[in-house]
């Protein structure tokens, strides 16, 4: 009799034992994803999608946004694109673009000519939350470049600037002070970065959560070029003009 009760009450343990497990894998199951509802901000959006695994179509190594297997930092999202939503050109603001000319001597009587060399330069294109001047194709500065020159009359975003300039024969009427400005032609390009993270069914000892999507604004702005004569570097397009003023 004993060695029965003794078997009837390992059996009791064991069924006992079951029960907490299951109830334990139901609890995750139950449980709600914590990150399901989490809002991020743009920068960190755009951090996600640098470390996307799957960038722009093409498939990324965790080196390639400075990542290490055991320190990290690791992938961020399965998959981020830039999505552009919008194209337009527009007049920058002018600048001045040389030296003062003056005519100014009280005995002057006749307009004076002069030689006139200006130059302007224009900063080529910024992300909104990137840096596109980093100087290489990959990453998320070679997204946006990629979209960047789809369009006609742009800059590769290696090129940290381009330049106008010119010389011009003038005359300085009596009594006024010459100078030159420039108004350069600038476009700016508008998208998306669109970060996706693939839903997890969860696991022994992870809770499952559900589809992720992020989306950041990106507003790209840098002068429209002009082809430069002979293989030379484009110039910036846009408008020169000598302003006037009194002495």
């Amino acid at each position: 009799m004993s060695k029965r009760r003794l078997k009837n009450r390992k059996i009791r343990i064991a069924a006992v034992g079951s029960a907490v497990v299951t109830g334990g894998a139901l609890a995750a199951v139950l449980l709600p994803s914590a990150n399901a509802a989490e809002e991020k901000t743009p920068e960190q959006i755009t951090d996600l999608c640098k470390r996307a695994e799957v960038l722009n179509g093409k498939r990324q190594s965790i080196f390639d946004f400075g990542g290490h297997p055991v320190a990290g930092p690791h992938f961020g999202s399965d998959n981020c694109d830039f999505v552009e939503t919008n194209f337009e050109t527009f007049d920058g603001p002018p600048e001045k673009s040389s030296i003062d000319f003056p005519n100014c001597e009280p005995d002057a009587t006749e307009p004076a000519k002069v030689s006139v060399t200006w130059s302007a330069t224009a900063a080529q294109g910024q992300g909104k939350y990137t840096s596109t001047q980093q100087g290489a194709a990959g990453g998320l500065f070679g997204a946006l470049t990629g979209s960047w020159l789809k369009h006609k009359g742009t800059l590769d975003m290696t090129v940290r600037s381009a330049t106008a300039g010119d010389t011009e024969q003038r005359e300085v009427p009596v009594g006024k002070v010459l100078h030159m400005e420039f108004t350069p032609k600038l476009q700016r390009m508008t998208g998306e970065w669109r970060v996706r993270i693939d839903a997890d069914p969860g696991g022994f000892a992870t809770n499952p959560s559900p589809e992720q999507n992020f989306v950041a604004p990106e507003v790209v702005e840098g002068p429209v070029i002009l082809p430069g004569a002979a293989g030379a570097p484009g110039v910036v397009d846009g408008t020169s003009k000598a302003v006037l003023t009194d002495c």
